[in-house]
């Protein structure tokens, strides 16, 4: 399978988008590519259609133009992974949950400290939006990209909500 790459500015720092030629498959900031390198094989930088169309739903979602996203996702992980990254999209734009709640939701309430790790290694950030896990006492914790990062986007989406 092949990938591909390329870099947008965005108002919090480079991102850089992986994708197929039919999924997105990685989303991260620049301070995450190596780390996002390193798991897909044979990158090449290269423009196709979905690089383009998640260039354009992001650009809408740093405007408060877009509250869901419309891309067509792969995960590549284990299982626990997958399931722990299909539960954030589960999350509601501009709400939080704790990881304990995470867990809960994937039938595992003792997974807690898994689903940090499984949040820590969301190659598809933002879209996947581990952002919104915060501590069980409502404290910021855990963000790969960032405490600042993910301040600015919780920040960007509760002043965004939808009436």
């Amino acid at each position: 399978m092949g990938y591909y790459f390329t870099r947008m500015d965005s108002p919090i720092g480079l991102l850089y988008i992986v994708t197929t030629d039919k999924f997105l498959v990685g989303l991260t900031p620049e301070n995450g590519w190596d780390r996002l390198k390193k798991k897909f094989n044979n990158l090449v930088e290269k423009q196709n259609a979905i690089l383009n169309q998640t260039k354009l739903e992001l650009e809408e979602y740093f405007e408060k133009k877009r509250v869901d996203f419309d891309l067509p996702l792969y995960f590549e992980g284990t299982a626990f992974q997958k399931k722990a990254w299909k539960a954030l999209l589960d999350i509601p734009y501009g709400q939080t949950i704790s990881y304990a709640k995470q867990a809960e939701n994937i039938g595992n309430p003792k997974a807690v400290r898994a689903i940090g790790g499984a949040n820590g290694a969301n190659p598809i950030s933002i879209v996947v939006p581990c952002h919104r896990v915060i501590g069980k006492s409502g404290k910021l914790t855990g963000y790969a990209s960032g405490l600042d990062i993910k301040e600015y986007l919780l920040n960007l989406e509760s002043s965004n909500l939808p009436t």
